[in-house]
């Protein structure tokens, strides 16, 4: 994930980039304000100012001599921002801003030099009408004058600061101002980041969360919204991931219930076969009027006895299987000639062999092929598929047996020349009790293919099953060399 893309540094640039729109606008508002109480909206200068101010002064003092200057000022000249001084002759003063007036104006204060004086002393020259003079008390801050002449004789003047207040005095008079244009752009500005930051994390967030509700009440198909490439969205990837996993868990519990339910199903089924014909049998005998002769009671004997045999290997197979499925049981291991395996299967269905005049044939690619496993369970394996070669073998037919190295592979495979496997079979002939041929449903437990794949399996291998081209069956055992990490990770 680019750092451009993290939630994390889009809130840290977001929150820097506001601080600084923050302080931009504010230092433009300042500057702005401040150039106000310089430039007034009646005039360019100062200088214009105050001779605008003297003039207005004046006529109102001719129009009426007992004027109260200060509510004149404010209404007049009260929206503007730059401050200025009234002197009179009589002392009077007055001004439009009072409060903002640099100290000591206009005359420097005491002790600071002198202005204009009012009084007509002859060591200070009166300021007369016409032009004001730009006088300046000695330390004191720049100034500009103008006369207030009323008929022909001046009767004050106007003084009017050439730089801005100090800056106590504009924080006083621009702090509120300040202060509430700072609080709408700070709230413009979180409003703007919430809808370009925040919004859509949250968006998506409520998406995780809805998921996540989802999820725990059971709906293990719910995803969450991945899009954007942030924390949020590497936090709803994993979340998918998790969903998928227990979806996929959930759908094999569920498969392994409904398996768990037909294995129970199947071997109630093949459990309850042969304990009828026990009962029946046993219960025919015990009758007491049973009129039966000797031979009769031998032969119901025979089958009690048989179907006996038939639901001990049922249990035996049952048994052995949940052992090899469920990891139990110890493998000995130990370098075992394939040659051996098909010589012992030959010798075990010798007389079968010989009853149907079967033919078997034996390839070993090298003779001395050899595999790493359990001697007695691979025996046990290929024991289940010959004989199940066999059984489907016609009479004269043949079964082949053979055996070579592949690559890190050894093949083991049986191959009989009966009718094949139909195509709808083939997926489900290694399954519990699964008889592909339903005529030929007392033949075996149904147990011995399922047995197959579990030692196969046990020795890090697999089966599989096909129809060859030739015709017949074909079973193919492919198991790991002896030196294969794959064997010794699964012993």
């Amino acid at each position: 994930m680019t750092w451009f893309r993290s939630l994390y540094w889009r809130i840290v640039v977001g929150f820097i980039a506001l601080l600084a729109m923050l302080l931009v606008v504010q230092t433009l508002l300042f500057l702005w304000l401040t150039g106000r109480f310089v430039t007034s909206p009646l005039s360019r200068t100062p200088q214009e100012l105050a001779d605008h101010v003297a003039r207005d002064v004046s006529d109102a003092l001719t129009d009426n001599p007992g004027l109260d200057l200060s509510v004149h000022l404010r209404e007049r000249f009260g929206d503007i921002r730059q401050p200025f001084l009234v002197l009179m002759r009589d002392g009077r003063r007055a001004s439009n801003r009072p409060g903002i007036l640099p100290r000591g104006f206009p005359f420097g204060g005491p002790g600071r030099g002198r202005g204009p004086r009012l009084d007509g002393a002859p060591e200070e020259r009166p300021a007369e009408p016409g032009p004001a003079r730009r006088g300046s008390g000695r330390g004191g801050p720049n100034q500009v004058f103008a006369p207030i002449v009323v008929g022909d004789a001046q009767v004050g003047l106007v003084a009017v600061p050439s730089n801005p207040p100090p800056i106590p005095v504009l924080l006083q008079e621009l702090g509120p101002t300040l202060t509430w244009s700072g609080l709408a752009l700070l709230a413009v500005g979180a409003v703007v980041t919430a809808l370009l930051i925040f919004r859509p994390a949250q968006k998506r967030l409520q998406s995780l969360e809805q998921a996540a509700r989802a999820l725990g009440e059971g709906h293990t198909e719910v995803r969450a919204n991945e899009t954007g490439g942030d924390e949020v969205a590497a936090l709803a990837r994993a979340f998918n991931r998790m969903a998928s996993d227990l979806d996929a868990r959930a759908a094999a519990l569920a498969a392994s219930d409904q398996a768990r339910r037909q294995l129970l199903a199947d071997v109630s089924h093949e459990l309850m076969t042969p304990l009828t014909a026990i009962r029946g049998y046993v219960q025919t005998l015990a009758m007491p009027n049973l009129n039966a002769d000797d031979a009769s009671r031998r032969r119901y004997l025979d089958i009690v006895d048989a179907e006996t045999y038939k639901l001990e290997a049922i249990i035996g197979d049952l048994l052995d299987l949940a052992r090899l499925e469920g990891g139990g049981g110890n493998l000995t291991m130990e370098s075992v000639l394939v040659r051996d395996l098909f010589r012992q299967v030959v010798d075990r269905h010798g007389p079968t062999i010989h009853n149907r005049g079967l033919s078997v044939t034996v390839s070993v690619v090298p003779e001395d092929l050899q595999v790493r496993g359990d001697a007695h369970r691979l025996e046990q394996a290929l024991q289940n598929i010959a004989a199940n070669a066999m059984r489907h073998a016609p009479d004269g037919g043949r079964v082949e047996l053979r055996g070579e190295r592949r690559a890190d592979r050894i093949r083991v495979s049986v191959r009989d020349t009966g009718p094949g496997i139909p195509d709808e079979h083939l997926p489900h002939v290694f399954d519990r009790f699964y008889k592909a041929d339903p005529a030929r449903s007392h033949a075996g437990s149904g147990l011995g293919l399922s047995i197959v794949r579990a030692i196969v399996q046990r020795h890090g291998g697999t089966v599989s099953v096909y129809n060859a081209p030739e015709g017949g069956a074909l079973f193919e055992i492919l198991l790991p060399v002896s030196d294969s990490p794959a064997l010794s990770s699964n012993i």
